[in-house]
């Protein structure tokens, strides 16, 4: 099964929840599709195109990257031009706090940082370290490679500290912000039997204490889309993540989206996506 990064097969995985792979020159390297299920972090030396959300980033020279699984994109290796090392990881196999508060791997900010000799080294060498453990046969060696990605993290916030300040600049920028944040913590689902809470801009507009009107005025200015829409994407997101990524049923899945009957869920996801859920499900 492929993991979006290429030559990394989410099959041959030695952890469960996490790959580490060496980048080498590649003679035919076509585009990937990223799943949705894991992070991707990697120090690329070379040039690499990334697509995120609808735009294209060419990466050129030695460079850290930081994906993040919510946000649709697919990684492009150019041929013969590059090296370096990449990691995949699950939610579920890093429970630190420094995944969840980290800005790197915000909503809507994937970070590209770019890295003098001096600071690839470093992390060059922390690469190296998790590779070895990843291969070795220490039976901690889970601990000692979430360690390593939480190392790469702080470095990476030394190097490039969030500018969050020119984000604020006034209250629609932090409204517009404040909802992407509520709606994307409400994910991933990771059991059926907790439903879905904010579903409305009215549910968001009462969590965030503004008027709804004001909230759709402060998403469709910053973003360029109703409220309504990125909630949509965001549901019709996370329910495609369950029907091919788990075992629930489509009732399963309908109630912990927050649907009070599969029916609605099955007739929601059809009039967004053209197709019935258990369609989906079996392509």
């Amino acid at each position: 099964m492929e993991t979006g990064i290429p030559g990394l097969s989410w099959d041959e995985s030695k952890l469960k929840g996490f790959k580490v792979h060496e980048l080498y020159p590649s003679v035919d390297v076509p585009a990937r599709t990223g799943r949705r299920d894991f992070y991707k972090m990697g120090l690329v030396n070379g040039e690499i195109t990334i697509e995120q959300d609808g735009q294209t980033v060419d990466i050129k020279g030695t460079t850290l990257f930081f994906i993040n699984p919510k946000v649709a994109h697919s990684i492009v290796r150019h041929v013969r031009r590059t090296s370096g090392y990449a990691c995949i990881f699950t939610e579920s196999f890093i429970t630190s706090r420094e995944l969840h508060a980290s800005p790197l791997f915000s909503v809507g900010d994937n970070p590209i940082i770019p890295l003098n000799d001096d600071e690839a080294f470093s992390i060059g060498n922390i690469f190296q370290k998790m590779l070895k453990a990843y291969n070795g046969d220490y039976l901690q060696k889970a601990d000692v490679i979430k360690k390593c990605i939480a190392l790469i993290i702080h470095e990476a916030l030394e190097i490039q500290p969030p500018q969050l300040s020119a984000q604020f600049i006034n209250g629609t920028n932090r409204i517009a912000h404040q909802f992407a944040d509520l709606l994307e913590r409400q994910f991933p689902i990771e059991r059926s039997n907790d439903p879905l809470r904010l579903r409305t801009p009215q549910d968001f507009a009462a969590s965030l204490a503004v008027h709804v009107n004001y909230l759709n005025r402060a998403v469709k200015t910053v973003t360029g889309k109703p409220t309504s829409a990125h909630i949509a994407a965001r549901i019709i997101a996370e329910s495609k993540a369950l029907l091919k990524h788990t075992d629930w049923s489509i009732a399963d899945i309908a109630y912990a989206l927050g649907f009070d009957y599969p029916a609605y869920f099955n007739n929601y996801f059809k009039r967004i996506t053209g197709t019935t859920p258990n369609s989906f499900r079996k392509v």
